[in-house]
């Protein structure tokens, strides 16, 4: 039997996916249809065996064979739809962009104000400011976020007008396939504030992902010894060996993540399996002061890796109950090219505890899950800070924060209100 794994955690808030890994077909005689071979997938791997008798082995339809699951994470993915799924998955690319994030101000003139650039964007060598306001692009103003969307979607060379700091200025660049940072360090009332958005193979660190954009900054401030907060809000997860890993980056020893999963052996018999992965010492964030921020769409690895620290590192969670995925999915390439993603997996918290259904409970919760929490926890553990005032990149908090996306639907929207 050939096959190849790749582990992944995605939320279900955004994808019907989550924890996964990708094998190939395996080879059977005689050929099997695409239904056979997704019902004898199931049949070995579906983690919730009482609802296997439901399944129909002589049908035809693979979408009425899923139907019938009552796993909201168990699902088909027609074959014209795997590749963009897969690159959904692995990549945080943000197809035909300039690198911009943003958030809108209602009842301004001109209401979008750019939030974020990425530094290896169209935006970010042209030199286009944070905070500066977009006033039009390719001469059409620009009023609202549909109608910023709406010019470049259809444009490939961009011309922004943007005022900043009492002056105005033009800005050109040409749209490319973007990687997106998934780590980004701000600070608020003068608390350094870590956001990981997603956990991703690949992002604006091409060969190591969201876990080298973290690595990054945690090895360049070894020696900080201000409390910091970890934003994990609306995280809806990814690739678990990501997680796990950034969670070791805090953690000097014992458990991280313990899984249990259905599987099969080589003679295609049902297996069951249990592997807990270990810390090792002497990274960059074992001996930091933090508080993780979190809120009830903080889901699936954002819960992996929010146990991993709040059990085996004993950092303070803020905020509000995590969303409570604790199982994860195997993805299967078919024999007709689709995509076969079958929920095979719970996870345990590093002292072998299951939040399935029932999320992460914070230490400090708060009603209002706005940055304002994180920085009273902070307070409560670490005490009222002294620190030289500093300014505040986060003002921004009382909107939802926009970017141009790769999932069909328009803008991905992060904030507190989603």
């Amino acid at each position: 039997m050939k096959f190849h794994s790749l582990l992944f955690c995605i939320p279900a808030l955004l994808v019907l996916t989550a924890c996964s890994d990708f094998f190939e077909p395996v080879d059977s005689t005689p050929e099997p249809t695409e239904y056979s071979y997704n019902y004898w997938l199931l049949q070995r791997t579906y983690l919730f065996e009482d609802e296997l008798p439901l399944l129909d082995e002589n049908g035809d339809s693979v979408s009425e064979l899923y139907d019938k699951l009552s796993d909201p994470f168990t699902r088909y993915v027609l074959p014209s739809k795997s590749e963009a799924t897969i690159t959904h998955i692995n990549t945080s690319v943000v197809p035909g962009d300039v690198g911009l994030e943003y958030f809108q101000i209602t009842g301004a003139e001109h209401p979008l104000v750019i939030y974020r650039v990425y530094a290896d964007g169209p935006a970010g060598r042209a030199g286009v400011p944070r905070h500066g306001n977009i006033l039009n692009v390719n001469g059409v103003e620009i009023t609202n976020y549909e109608v910023y969307d709406s010019v470049l979607t259809y444009s490939k060379d961009i011309s922004m007008q943007i005022a900043y700091m009492g002056d105005t200025a033009l800005y050109e660049m040409v749209k490319e396939d973007v990687y997106a940072p998934t780590v980004f360090v701000d600070t608020s009332k003068n608390i350094p504030v870590i956001t990981i958005t997603g956990f991703k193979l690949m992002t604006a660190d091409k060969v190591n992902g969201t876990l080298g954009e973290l690595k990054a900054y945690l090895d360049s401030t070894r020696n900080v010894t201000e409390p910091r907060i970890i934003d994990l809000r609306n995280n809806p997860g990814g690739h678990v060996s990501h997680c796990v890993a950034m969670a070791d980056l805090f953690i000097k020893n014992g458990v991280i993540s313990t899984r249990a999963w259905r599987f099969f052996s080589g003679d295609g018999e049902p297996t069951y399996n249990r592997f807990s992965e270990m810390a090792t010492p002497g990274h960059s964030g074992e001996n930091g002061k933090f508080v993780m921020l979190v809120n009830k769409n903080s889901a699936s690895c954002a819960e992996i890796f929010v146990a991993a620290l709040h059990e085996g590192a004993g950092i303070p969670v803020a905020g509000q109950t995590t969303y409570g995925k604790g199982i994860g999915q195997s993805t299967w390439n078919t024999t007709n090219g689709g995509l076969a993603i079958i929920t095979n997996l719970e996870f345990l918290t590093p002292q072998g505890n299951s939040y399935h259904k029932k999320g992460i409970v914070p230490d400090y919760p708060c009603d209002d899950v706005s940055l304002q929490c994180g920085v009273e926890a902070v307070y409560k553990y670490f005490g009222k800070l002294t620190l030289e005032k500093a300014r505040d990149t986060l003002f921004a908090e009382e909107h939802a924060v926009l970017r141009r996306t790769n999932d069909i639907g328009g803008a991905f929207m992060r904030g507190d209100d989603n």
